[in-house]
């Protein structure tokens, strides 16, 4: 909504992310690294994007408890994304982080053909959600903190969907490193 509210949110998460990696080995199972990353975002986030960013890594770990392939990722954003539009009550299209999650969910899907390769689909994944967030700028609010605001006055990207689309660069630039 351009309050800082949602940079000061992420920056709080990233800063306790830092100390939890800094202090203690994450854990090396997929399903356990997520459900960890749950519980501490919904600890120390705080708003209601720690809260959804909680539910979609606990019902993103599910699909994770036993398989680890390629296109069990793809079912793992599927499954957190429907985990946030249940509880948040938000659509794809409504101007929130949703809509840069589901265009790189999308994208994702490319990780259930046979012979695909992570990196260059999280690439597009990547390119698909910053394009998502960008086209939020011309949206009109229909959930979230933006909604209770004049459209006329939402001239910026939504923060919710730049900030997926930051998450998801620096996961793609940690895997590429």
């Amino acid at each position: 909504a351009g309050d800082g509210d949602c940079g000061h949110t992420h920056a709080r998460a990233a800063r306790a992310i830092q100390e939890w990696v800094r202090t203690r080995s994450p854990p090396a199972a997929p399903a356990q690294l997520l459900s960890a990353l749950a519980d501490l975002l919904l600890e120390k986030m705080g708003g209601s994007s720690g809260v959804l960013y909680g539910l979609f890594l606990t019902a993103a770990a599910r699909p994770l408890l036993n398989r680890n392939d390629l296109p069990v990722w793809a079912d793992a954003m599927d499954a957190g994304i429907e985990a946030m539009q249940r509880y948040g009550g938000a659509a794809p299209g409504d101007r929130t982080m949703l809509d840069s999650l589901c265009a790189a969910a999308q994208a994702l899907h490319a990780l259930r053909s046979p012979g695909a390769e992570l990196l260059p689909v999280l690439a597009t994944a990547v390119q698909s959600a910053e394009a998502a967030a960008e086209a939020t700028k011309h949206m009109e609010a229909g959930a979230g903190r933006a909604s209770y605001i004049s459209s006329a006055q939402l001239l910026q990207p939504d923060p919710g969907a730049v900030a997926v689309a930051a998450v998801l660069r620096a996961v793609l630039e940690g895997l590429r490193s």
